[in-house]
This record gives C-alpha cells, structure tokens and sequence, in this order.
C-alpha cells in the first residue's frame, strides 16, 4: 500500500528560484526511505510540502490516500514530522508539551501510550523537567516525542542525528526499527550516509531539485558499487609503473599504496593478471586488501555524473 504518492510535483520561489522540478515518488507502508543530497538540493523543500507547510506550485501529493489540498487536516493527521531546527516551549515540561501535542490532533488523551514513548525515548526520568533545563540531545529527543505523540503513521526525519550524540543515535535507530516493525512509515533525510546504508530500505538521490534515482539499497550497491583492491607496498613508490597502466591504478599514502578499483560481478575482475605483473616488475608488497564501495562513493557519483 503506497503512504506517500507524488506527482510532477513542481516549487518555484518568486525569485525564480527552481526548487524542485517534476518529482515523481511513491512510498510504500513500512518501509524506511532515506533521501539523500547536498545541501540546497530539494530534501527539505520536498518534505514540507508533503507535511503540508510549504505549498507546491504544481503537481499531486497524496498521504495515506489524501490529497494533502482539497483533504489537508485528515492527510496533516497521519504525519508526524521532527524538522532540523528544535523548535520548543523552553518553559513548559517534556510531560505537558508531548500531552498538548497530541491534543492538537484531537486524540484523547492516553496516559500509557505517552508513558511508554518517553521510557523509549529515555525522556521519563525528565518528564517534569523544563525543556530550558535540558541539553541538547534531550531537547532533540523531545522533538521525536512530539512528532510522534499522536501516533503517526508516516514520520519524517529531517537530519535526525545531525550534531547529537551517539547514544541519541543508537536510541532513535532502535527506535525507528520497532516503529517498522508496527508498520510506521519512516522517511528521512541525513548527511550520515553510512546510516541511510545500514537502515533504509530503498534510497532516493536528489540534487538540484531532481530526484536522479530511487531504487533498493541492496540492489543499488550490487548495480553501482565497485569493490576496491588496495596492495600495501613494502617500498614507496614514486609513480605508478607505465608497465601498469593497464590497470588505472592509483598512488596513495606517500607512494605506499596501489588502489584498484574493479567490479566484483565482472567475469575478469583484472586481479590476477595485476598481481603477476607486479610480482614480474620486482614489486615486493606486505599486505592486500579489499573493500566494497559504500553508499557514499555512489552517492558522490550520482551527482557528479549530473551535475
């Protein structure tokens, strides 16, 4: 079941300023969706208007089946969202700010939900402290409670764990996976790709107001990412050989390592022929190793390749 359809969706600024630029996406029920991009390419834009708080200038955006124009308080219901910015009473208490914020959706009040969301969020023990009183980790941690106070359907995570702490990091990925598991859908923006790699189902890239590609992370880093051959030598190299040229190698670490980069589902990945050649011109190395390309080298290449 799709949570979140858009359509062509378009924003232009009354400074002509191109924000976003026929963006097609369909986001299905439970799954955790990571948008990736530079800064100033669309992630936060694209999220506003489907949370209905900056107003597209053209195209269709449906959550949960409605249209977030002609159906915008029953679409508004199912989202809950925690932006980048901490935006909080200081003065009110963690209790009484997560209690009005389900008010606002008009759910009753549910002493044990609210409760038991605290304790996931480490936030009981505070829940009769003043947000003034707090620090930063907890002040974000606040904001997760009352995105999801109202019991959301789709929760949007814009730069979720952007100057934290790594046990906010650890606590709010725990988290988002037991939401997944009770189907919440979860949708986030983050500068910390190794994140987006190790929890989101699929990836959208989108760079100056494009969205370039959206697909399965299993499957893109089988497609795109190349794995990577390093051979430690015992003795720096100046250049890299002309006798291996063939290889388009790299020089790195002051002359002491030769990079390889190659495709792990290639037939002939060049390995082999490689490593006789080097043994053939007398270069003596101490160590090989391989590693795959992470989300992050795809990532890069994405956008170099459009821009």
């Amino acid at each position: 079941m799709q949570q979140v359809l858009v359509q062509n969706v378009n924003k232009v600024y009354r400074n002509g300023c191109i924000a976003l630029h026929a963006v097609d996406l369909a986001i299905e029920q439970g799954e955790i969706f990571a948008l990736l991009g530079p800064n100033g390419a669309g992630k936060t834009t694209l999220i506003s208007i489907i949370c209905g708080l900056v107003t597209k200038s053209s195209g269709r955006v449906l959550v949960a089946g409605h249209d977030i124009t002609r159906d915008y308080r029953a679409a508004r219901t199912r989202i809950g969202m925690v932006p980048q910015e901490i935006a909080l009473d200081i003065f009110e208490t963690v209790w009484n700010t997560v209690l009005f914020s389900r008010g606002l959706f008009g759910k009753r009040r549910d002493t044990a939900y609210l409760e038991q969301l605290l304790r996931d969020l480490s936030l009981w023990n505070k829940r009769d402290a003043r947000v003034i009183e707090l620090s930063g980790g907890m002040k974000r941690r606040v904001m997760i409670a009352k995105a999801l106070s109202h019991e959301p359907d789709i929760l949007f995570l814009d730069e979720p764990t952007a100057g934290v702490d790594v046990t906010l990091r650890r606590d709010m990925w725990a988290l988002v996976r037991r939401l997944r598991e009770k189907g919440v859908t979860i949708i986030l923006t983050t500068h910390y790709i190794e994140e987006a790699e190790e929890m989101a189902d699929r990836v959208g890239v989108i760079d100056k107001g494009r969205l370039l590609l959206v697909e399965k992370t299993v499957s893109l880093m089988r497609k795109m990412g190349k794995r990577r051959l390093t051979i430690v030598l015992q003795q720096p190299l100046a250049d890299v050989p002309l006798e291996l040229a063939g290889w388009q190698l790299e020089l790195e670490e002051s002359g002491h390592n030769l990079i390889y980069r190659f495709d792990a589902n290639a037939e002939d990945t060049g390995i082999p022929a490689l490593l006789r050649r080097v043994a053939e011109l007398g270069i003596e190395f101490r160590d090989l190793d391989t590693a795959r390309s992470s989300l992050e080298d795809i990532f890069v290449s994405l956008v170099e390749r459009a821009a």
